[in-house]
């Protein structure tokens, strides 16, 4: 039997230890959406395949910014290769407009966490967690600038899921920011991720790059005396990818520090239960390429 924990502000240093609670506490009930299998129904009702997952990934994840190509959706998402967003990008937008995406989403949702959560107990936290949202700055953050022009739903529990939805895309796009300045490709910021443990490189596969593409990324950053001969991260490279990681977190922080520290704890507090039924429920697969799998 697996027995979960609600993750403690310990776990990282005081600085940004209340910022990386707040985002492994609402990634997972912002994923949840991507793997339930009532987002598979609403996606094949609209006449998406849902043999695989991506087809829906791309509508739903990239819906907020229009009838986005794929260069514009691959910019953004940047750790997916090119060539493997050209496979579902534009032709997403041929299936259902991503008005209509966007509606089914929110349908998704409801049904999901009506199933999976108590949502007539998230009224409080549903209306912190919009605080935070609503609080996060969106200059150069195409996705979360996209979500936040995104009209708020009526109910807790959508106000919920969307607030967790625009949070993770604005730490997202603060990410992207933080490789970019530490000089990390999108293929390299994976075989970085790779090289310091936090998956297994299979786990990385399912973002689209040859095989080739990834030894050559490999190869520049051994040039680089980042990673060894045997792929694995050097001194050098862990203190590298801990500068991103710390540099991600301070660039997610603007919202929590505007809700501050008492009511930032007190959706911590909230967010446990249904935090707990996300992870409980099997859905969500246990390595990711996010490296928040040992929750």
């Amino acid at each position: 039997m697996r027995v979960f924990a609600v993750p403690e502000v310990s776990e990282v240093p005081m600085d940004t230890a209340r910022v990386r609670q707040m985002w492994h506490l609402l990634e997972p009930l912002h994923a949840l959406h991507y793997y339930a299998p009532e987002s598979f129904e609403e996606a094949a009702a609209l006449g998406y395949g849902t043999g695989e997952r991506w087809p829906s990934y791309f509508a739903w994840r990239a819906a907020p910014l229009g009838p986005a190509g794929p260069a514009r959706v691959a910019a953004a998402f940047y750790s997916f290769s090119p060539a493997m967003v050209a496979r579902y990008v534009p032709a997403a937008w041929e299936v259902a407009a991503p008005a209509d995406v966007l509606a089914a989403r929110l349908r998704a949702v409801d049904r999901t966490y009506r199933a999976l959560l108590d949502v007539t107990g998230v009224q409080e936290a549903a209306a912190l967690a919009r605080r935070a949202a609503e609080a996060a700055d969106t200059a150069g953050r195409p996705l979360a600038a996209a979500h936040a022009e995104l009209p708020w739903a009526d109910a807790p529990h959508l106000v919920l899921w969307q607030a967790a939805t625009l949070l993770r895309e604005h730490r997202g796009d603060g990410h992207v920011a933080a490789l970019l300045t530490a000089g990390l490709d999108p293929v390299e910021a994976l075989v970085s991720f790779a090289a310091v443990g936090a998956a297994p490189e299979g786990v990385f596969a399912s973002r689209g790059w040859s095989g080739e593409e990834w030894a050559a990324a490999r190869e520049r950053l051994a040039a680089r005396g980042l990673v060894d001969a045997g792929g694995a991260a050097t001194p050098a490279g862990r203190e590298l990818r801990a500068e991103v990681e710390r540099r991600t977190d301070e660039l997610a922080a603007a919202p929590w520090a505007a809700l501050g520290p008492d009511s930032a704890g007190r959706l911590a507090e909230l967010l446990g239960g249904p935090w707990l039924a996300a992870i409980g429920s099997g859905l969500l697969p246990s390595e990711n390429t996010l490296g928040i799998g040992k929750i």
